[in-house]
């Protein structure tokens, strides 16, 4: 079973009603189960509105690592929501350690913030670069390292048994789904990553998040959200 979580703002939870529609009619889903955050039900598959719903998965699937596919970090620490929940979760050791991939903003947006560090990795799809003890360092990047690279650093950080979360702004502007910034992947490039990650972790559960009202006037992003789906969904059948 899937379940579709209504949370975030009304934008978002327009989306996810549209995108359980979408699914069912493609035979992707058998039945249509919505859920809200305070009542999750335990199961292997999510779709929800705002990223900060995967912190209320976490805390009821408890896992000890994780991978998140995203154009953002959501590693700040200014207050609770979709830039901050990885965060908390490690903060609040709902989980032991997570790794983000195809991340494209690396920086804090507001001034005082610092991002949270610890138990975590970041591999930005870009080149970029870290300062560490006064010293400027590349991060490990898809663009320069490829996707071989980094899964196996991330392997070797998080181990072999994860759960995986996509924020869907983590592919290009065209794809038209979060209400964010987009990243920078095609969506050849995202299926690519997951069946790599298919190939390399145990997948335990998994989410598809971001979703807004704006995937119902964009067949690009339609096309992403039925690819990416199916592609998780054939982990557990």
């Amino acid at each position: 079973m899937t379940v579709f979580i209504l949370n975030g703002e009304e934008p978002n939870q327009e989306g996810v009603r549209y995108v359980a529609k979408l699914l069912k009619r493609e035979k992707l889903v058998e039945d249509i189960h919505f859920s809200t955050i305070d009542e999750i039900p335990l199961d292997n598959s999510y779709v929800l509105g705002d990223h900060s719903g995967t912190y209320f998965i976490l805390k009821k699937i408890k896992p000890n690592a994780l991978i998140s596919l995203d154009a953002h970090t959501d590693l700040m620490q200014d207050y609770f929501d979709h830039a901050s929940w990885l965060a908390y979760a490690l903060k609040d050791n709902i989980i032991k350690r997570a790794s983000v991939i195809g991340a494209v903003l690396m920086i804090p947006t507001t001034s005082g913030t610092k991002l949270w560090k610890r138990g975590v990795k970041v591999f930005p799809a870009l080149p970029r670069t870290k300062k560490i003890r006064g010293k400027w360092k590349a991060y490990t990047n898809l663009e320069q390292h490829g996707v071989e690279r980094v899964l196996k650093e991330t392997r070797e950080f998080l181990g072999k048994e994860i759960y995986l979360s996509i924020d869907l702004d983590v592919l290009s502007p065209e794809y038209r789904i979060a209400r964010f910034q987009h990243g920078e992947l095609t969506l050849r490039e995202l299926l690519d990553i997951i069946e790599a990650i298919k190939k390399n972790f145990k997948i335990i559960a998994f989410d598809v998040a971001e979703i807004s009202f704006r995937v119902a006037k964009s067949k690009y992003g339609r096309r992403a959200i039925i690819e990416v789906f199916s592609s998780l969904k054939e982990v557990f059948e």
